[in-house]
């Protein structure tokens, strides 16, 4: 086992967000899920020393002073360097949504391969369709928690944004060029990967059709707002498949996976 992931391993590590923290950062309180955790799964008493993030890039080495059933209280120690540093890349990976597990899946493998923002998102062919906005509400909610969790696991100090589901159309007009690369993988009438990066790049946003694919009508949408369309080789891919690779073929060519 590497010295890296046994220091992951054996941190203790929870999420509190920013506002969980008193002004001075000098104490944090986790509440809920988290500190149930704490208290009934790990534990933790009084005294035991642990690491909470804030989602936002920062860790610090806690000291716990007082558990109850739904709360934890800490002291903070020091702010300390993440076990995992960020990617150089900012990388928004929009996905159409996914039946079942598929779109967790997604979530929790881009969440560990250092994607910023996760966007869902309402295809022609999406193999879901949201109900009303406490079904949207609900299912944004899941997605938080696995990114949540999802960084916990791997390292990270920062938790994806989730954005909440929006249409093809409004979002890939949305998307104004400026510096970033902007990418629709699709299984026809695409370049390859390679010819489509430019020599340097920090900002991509990587679109990812559903099981069903795109239809001519969304591919003239992209192609008129300057996306770039790109294949990723002669097999066909499962949607869930095809986000996770091309979020780790483009962080790989960002230089963060080596």
């Amino acid at each position: 086992m590497s010295v890296l992931l046994y220091s992951i391993m054996t941190r203790r590590r929870f999420y509190a967000p920013p506002g969980a923290f008193n002004a001075n950062r000098k104490n944090v309180t986790l509440a809920n899920d988290e500190a149930r955790h704490l208290r009934e799964v790990l534990r933790l008493k009084s005294g035991d020393e642990v690491y909470v993030f804030d989602g936002e890039g920062r860790e610090f080495h806690c000291l716990i002073e007082e558990t109850r059933r739904d709360t934890a209280h800490l002291k903070v120690i020091s702010e300390i360097d993440p076990v995992r540093p960020e990617s150089p890349l900012n990388l928004v990976l929009a996905v159409a949504l996914l039946k079942g597990e598929k779109f967790d899946l997604v979530v929790q493998k881009a969440t560990e391969l250092g994607v910023n923002e996760i966007v869902p998102l309402i295809t022609k062919l999406a193999d879901v369709r949201l109900r009303d906005a406490v079904d949207t509400a609900k299912r944004v909610t899941r997605w938080q928690r696995i990114a949540m969790e999802a960084s916990k696991q791997c390292g990270r100090s920062v938790v994806p944004t989730i954005a909440t589901p929006i249409s093809f159309a409004p979002f890939i007009r949305q998307e104004e060029p400026g510096t970033r690369v902007r990418l629709m993988f699709s299984e026809r009438e695409g370049t390859t990967l390679a010819e489509a990066m430019p020599a340097s790049f920090t900002a991509v946003t990587a679109l990812i059709g559903s099981e069903g694919g795109w239809i001519d009508e969304e591919l003239e949408l992209a192609r008129d707002a300057g996306w770039q369309l790109v294949t990723l080789g002669g097999r066909t891919m499962r949607a869930e498949t095809a986000a996770i690779a091309s979020a780790t073929l483009l962080q790989h060519i960002a230089g963060d996976l080596r």
